[in-house]
């Protein structure tokens, strides 16, 4: 039976340890389970031999917790968690969240704000001068001078705000085990400054090893927006494991230097760090505070690949797993999945087959193998690149194989189908057995928005895609004979998406029937394009200016104007739609989205606009009796039957009465 990692002084004493190597500090509870990154690094050390200890989400406020263990023999690796802990703690709006999924009981303010930091002060105090590597999405993303939405200002790369002594950036095992070997070897921690995959600080930018390439400095691009976004174009272009040059940047008297990315695993060692010896559970010293919750989403998943090439501009993978697709072999997957219908809580179900985008199995071209990914192209939007290969022949492969284990009644797809990809599948039987065997009533895309130049700046492939796609999928369900839906995500506020672009998102929506339960505001995490737009209010792509909705009144109305239908959302839609120029679409047509106040007329069109909507006076109801004119009619808003009808779709039973949570 597996074992946990010791995380007391105690538990490595019942281990008949006096002493331990390294000392894993995460900000989430310890759940040892292959999609937590702390977990895989301490497994992976393990593997190579080395004692590991494990601190999860230890008291800040002194050094005493971090001391506890007494010091590691060789080093210190540090993690905020899998997520950014500004990111975990705030909304987009900068409000407090209430509960945290990757704490015990959902508890919020388990770890600090800016938690890499705070634990990497108090490392120093514990025990001073020992190796210090911080890592994980927080780390990765914040590696150069950056922007902070939550402090509205460029920060400094936090490998000099936290001064450990490297940072790992990316999916971190090569860089780890080769970092390890050398303490063990006993060579200082200041002189291995060559693993790649990894950023350290140095007195001169000759320190580097590679072919590299300076930026503007973080006193410049803290001062000049053009000189952020040009470098901000520079750190993502590089970000390639073929081609990839070393970045240097200077921060005052010293440079940070990110050495080229690390390649990314390969079939064999992507299997064996899958298949370490993981409890695949929440630590039991949770069990008495409800456990830890973020375990529910992936307990019965399995993840098969890694990296994104969708290079969606708003998502950090391309910045943190990269672009370039890695997989697991089939024999891997189906031992993991043999292996979960042996749990107790199994019912039959795998809820996901998946990885940052589950229909991803290979590299996007035979091109990309061997020069890496374009710079100045996606494969994907706005259109596909003619050298993509879209061939879903081995995912549907494995899936089939999984259908096949006894004990499995249904495999889910949940984590995210990449639909303009599997349209360029000229073959069709993917998509068939999609509809046939792998949604759970709801799938869940991501078109985003409906304006074409606003899905430009999202990176995202034009919405007449996604209406194809729509299309192709409500046949097959017909055709099948299934009742199951698309849920769409869509985001307000990106930049780029002004007022009237809103509007029209709003008026899609009220035209296809849709009206989301959830909405997500762009959210300006550190490191992507997106969020350099937001910042500067230029494309780093093309330099170009771009609009950028900041003030909150603004963000608020486009927020509202996607969920028009609700009673407490009147007062701001109402606003966007006279603000806008949309007055058209106050009165009793269909088109509209409001009905008049009593008392007060149906909003004309404005000038040189074709009348929208029908309804006027002298046109006949569905009774076939003529319609009451709209001036100074009465309507009342009827919440019940505004509640009814701003789902997705209809439900016609139980399972499918609500849709699924937003991302």
């Amino acid at each position: 039976m597996n074992q946990f990692l010791p995380v007391s002084k105690e538990e490595m004493v019942e281990r008949g340890w006096y002493w331990y190597d390294f000392l894993v500090i995460t900000g989430d509870a310890y759940v040892d389970h292959p999609t937590f990154g702390p977990a895989i690094i301490s497994r992976v050390l393990e593997a190579e031999g080395y004692r590991v200890a494990v601190l999860a989400q230890p008291d800040w406020h002194s050094a005493d917790a971090f001391a506890a263990m007494g010091r590691p023999r060789l080093g210190v690796l540090l993690s905020a968690g899998n997520i950014d802990s500004m990111v975990a703690h705030y909304t987009a709006a900068k409000r407090r969240r209430h509960d945290d999924a990757y704490s015990p009981g959902n508890q919020a303010g388990r770890r600090p704000d800016r938690a890499t930091i705070v634990y990497s002060n108090r490392v120093r105090e514990a025990f001073r001068d020992i190796p210090l590597i911080i890592g994980g999405l927080e780390a990765s993303l914040r590696r150069y001078a950056h922007y902070d939405y939550w402090e509205d200002k460029v920060r400094r790369s936090i490998l000099v705000d936290s001064q450990a002594d490297l940072l790992t950036y990316g999916m971190g095992e090569r860089a780890t085990r080769e970092i390890a070997r050398r303490l063990a070897k006993k060579e200082p921690i200041s002189s291995i400054t060559d693993v790649k995959g990894t950023c350290f600080l140095a007195r001169s930018a000759d320190a580097c090893a590679y072919p590299k390439v300076e930026v503007a400095s973080f006193e410049e691009v803290a001062r000049d927006k053009r000189a952020y976004a040009l470098a901000n174009q520079v750190e993502y272009e590089e970000h390639d494991p073929i081609r990839g040059r070393a970045i240097v940047q200077r921060h005052g008297d010293a440079y940070v230097i990110a050495n080229p990315p690390a390649m990314p695993l390969n079939t064999a060692e992507l299997d064996a760090v899958a298949e370490l010896p993981y409890v695949r559970e929440p630590h039991p010293m949770y069990d008495a505070m409800g456990g830890v919750p973020a375990i529910e989403e992936v307990r019965f998943s399995v993840a098969h690949n890694r990296g994104c090439f969708g290079a969606c501009n708003f998502c950090s993978l391309a910045f943190h797993q990269g672009r370039m697709i890695t997989s697991r072999s089939h024999e891997s997957v189906i031992r993991e999945v043999e292996m979960l219908t042996k749990h107790p809580g199994f019912k039959g179900y795998i809820h996901d087959v998946g990885g940052p985008t589950a229909n991803f199995r290979h590299p996007s071209c035979a091109k990309q193998l061997e020069h890496g990914l374009c710079k100045k192209r996606a494969c994907l939007a706005p259109t596909p690149c003619p050298n993509l290969d879209a061939d879903h022949s081995d995912y549907l492969k494995l899936l089939r194989e999984l259908r096949a284990i006894p004990g499995i009644k249904k495999i889910f797809i949940r984590s995210g189908i990449r639909f303009d990809y599997m349209l360029e599948d000229k073959n069709g039987e993917f998509f068939a057995e999609l509809v046939k065997h792998h949604v759970s009533g709801q799938l869940k895309v991501a078109p985003e928005h409906c304006v074409n130049g606003v899905l430009d700046y999202m990176g995202k492939p034009h919405i007449q895609v996604y209406e194809k796609f729509k299309q192709k999928y409500d046949r097959l369900n017909q055709k099948y004979g299934k009742e199951q839906y698309v849920v769409p995500y869509l985001m307000s506020s990106h930049p780029g998406c002004t007022l009237q672009d809103a509007v029209k998102l709003a008026e899609w929506l009220n035209k296809t029937g849709r009206q989301p339960e959830q909405v997500q505001d762009f959210y300006p995490t550190p490191g992507t394009l997106s969020t350099c737009m937001y910042y500067t209010g230029i494309d780093p792509r093309t330099m170009e200016p771009v609009y950028v909705p900041t003030d909150p009144h603004d963000k608020a109305m486009q927020r509202a104007l996607m969920q028009w239908k609700r009673p407490d959302k009147r007062p701001l839609v109402l606003e966007a739609l006279r603000k806008a120029g949309r007055e058209d679409l106050i009165g009793y047509g269909k088109e509209c989205l409001l009905r008049p106040v009593h008392g007060a007329p149906a909003g004309g069109p404005p000038e040189g606009r074709k009348s929208a909507g029908k309804g006027r006076a002298g046109e006949k109801s569905r009774g076939g009796k003529p319609k009451l004119k709209q001036a100074g009619l009465r309507v009342e808003h009827n919440e019940s039957h505004a509640k009814r009808k701003a789902g997705w779709a209809k439900p016609k039973s139980k399972k499918n009465a609500k849709p699924g949570k937003g991302r």
